[in-house]
């Protein structure tokens, strides 16, 4: 992929002052005079660095062999703050403000960012739940974007953005909570593809075996133990093997997008296993990695370029319908503190609340031009950068609503049909949500296929049926 022009003409060079103290107004930096930080821990720092402006475009952190671009977006930010990491332990993040905005997408460039920076956004803002705004600016936030995210959730951390001891989410916390938040890394996508090819098997004879990374590599003894609940597991000569006796053509795998082991399971002292609660739409999940330092993602192209050597498509479970951030009581990590009713459906005469097609809490906002931007570009990511060759989209017809109903003319299905990479692709629809009318077997447009439940709805009672049983027992 080409690497854009960071450095502009109009580059300036600025100077922060980091000086101890609280300011009602935020955390961070300002430009050009000292602003007050809790962050600084009783010292006064003063932090030179050269911040250009940047690029509004690709969102994310974009290395380009210089330096890296930062850019978020964000229609309700009154500023907003990078945080760089020195370690994930640190808790001492030098901060640097956004200093530019253009069309809602807030950008700079850092010279000296190197592949391997650990980082968050805080975005300040309004807090007022009942208009739908929820900025805090206590609360680091993953980047939509992040390629690659290192560590886990802690939930000892306080996530809330919202006071418990409150009424619901009235009153704002303003804990910072970076300590037990993961953090996103920049990453150096280079990866040498040689002559990867995609198998391109044709649908009709495609036979697809959905598999589970951790749980298909953990049960197979043959698979090294190194490497056992890895991508590089589902790469190795046992699981190739074992495809190819089954015959299959493709691997379904299970949810790999980053997500949540939820409170009450980790409560329980257990995890996410199927792993459809999705904090981030780029990264690979470092929990089936051999690390997460950024390294997760030149594994996973790996895995990709082997399964392709054995004549084996690579087909992606995705949910693109929720996130992990649950309802208006939920913690907030990434799109929630960024800019609410961007990404979220909010109820129209009521946007403290979240419009639930989903079953979890909220959905996500695939009417606004952003959020439909995030998914395409989510897509076409995963299908240039990352080689797979197909996506299952779990609860599709959610992606097809519009005000309320599902369309058949939603933006999500043009700008599928329009776009010269995806629309190429394997395009696996399961054709319904919990929604009113959102059971949709048989009517998505062209160049889809479906999960056919009316089919499996008939295997299963035939299967159950007292004189099936019977029968086959006899027959025996």
């Amino acid at each position: 992929m080409a690497r854009p022009d960071m450095t502009s003409t109009a580059a300036a060079s600025y100077r922060f002052t980091l000086v101890p103290g609280i300011d009602s107004g935020g955390l961070g930096f300002r430009r050009g005079k000292p602003f007050e930080t809790p962050v600084s821990k009783g010292r006064s720092i003063v932090v030179p660095r050269i911040v250009l402006p940047g690029k509004t475009y690709p969102q994310g952190a974009t290395w380009t062999g210089t330096g890296t671009n930062f850019a978020l977006y964000s229609e309700v930010a009154t500023e907003v703050q990078l945080c760089l990491f020195a370690s994930p332990e640190d808790t001492q993040p030098e901060l640097v403000v956004l200093p530019e905005k253009t069309a809602h997408v807030w950008h700079a460039f850092l010279p000296d960012v190197k592949p391997g920076q650990l980082y968050g956004y805080r975005v300040l803002g309004p807090y007022q739940p009942e208009r739908g705004l929820r900025c805090n600016a206590a609360k680091l936030l993953v980047d939509p974007y992040a390629i690659a995210i290192s560590g886990t959730v802690d939930w000892r951390a306080p996530l809330l953005p919202y006071d418990v001891g409150g009424d619901e989410d009235e009153r704002i916390d303003a804990t910072d909570d970076a300590w037990g938040m993961p953090k996103s890394v920049v990453v150096d996508g280079t990866f040498d593809w040689g002559d990867d090819a995609r198998p391109d098997v044709p649908l009709a004879n495609s036979i697809i075996y959905e598999v589970h990374v951790k749980g298909f590599t953990m049960r197979n003894p043959d698979v090294p133990e190194d490497v056992r609940g890895t991508y590089a597991g589902i790469a190795s000569d046992a699981s190739i093997a074992h495809f190819k006796k089954l015959g299959v053509t493709a691997i379904e795998l299970l949810p790999v997008h980053d997500f949540l082991d939820e409170d009450r399971l980790v409560e329980k002292g257990r995890r996410n296993y199927w792993g459809y609660s999705t904090t981030n739409f780029f990264s690979p999940a470092a929990r089936y990695a051999c690390t997460d330092d950024g390294g997760q993602v030149a594994e996973f192209k790996s895995m990709v370029k082997t399964l392709h050597a054995a004549g084996l498509e690579v087909i992606l479970d995705v949910v693109y319908n929720h996130t992990s951030e649950g309802n208006h009581m939920g913690p907030m990590l990434s799109f929630k503190g960024i800019d609410n009713p961007t990404y979220y459906r909010l109820v129209e005469d009521d946007p403290r609340h979240y419009m639930d097609y989903t079953g979890t809490g909220n959905t996500l906002n695939a009417r606004h031009p952003q959020t439909l931007k995030l998914i395409v570009d989510s897509l076409r990511y995963w299908a240039q950068e990352m080689h797979v060759d197909g996506f299952r989209f779990d609860l599709a017809a959610t992606l097809a609503r519009g005000k309320t109903a599902v369309s058949q003319l939603s933006g999500f299905f043009d700008v599928i049909y329009q776009d010269p990479v995806i629309s190429r692709l394997k395009l696996i629809a399961e054709p319904w949500d919990v929604g009113d009318g959102g059971y949709q077997v048989g009517n998505f447009p062209v160049l889809w296929a479906e999960w056919n439940g009316k089919y499996r709805d008939t295997v299963r009672k035939f299967w159950r049926a007292p004189r099936a049983s019977s029968r086959i027992s006899r027959t025996a």
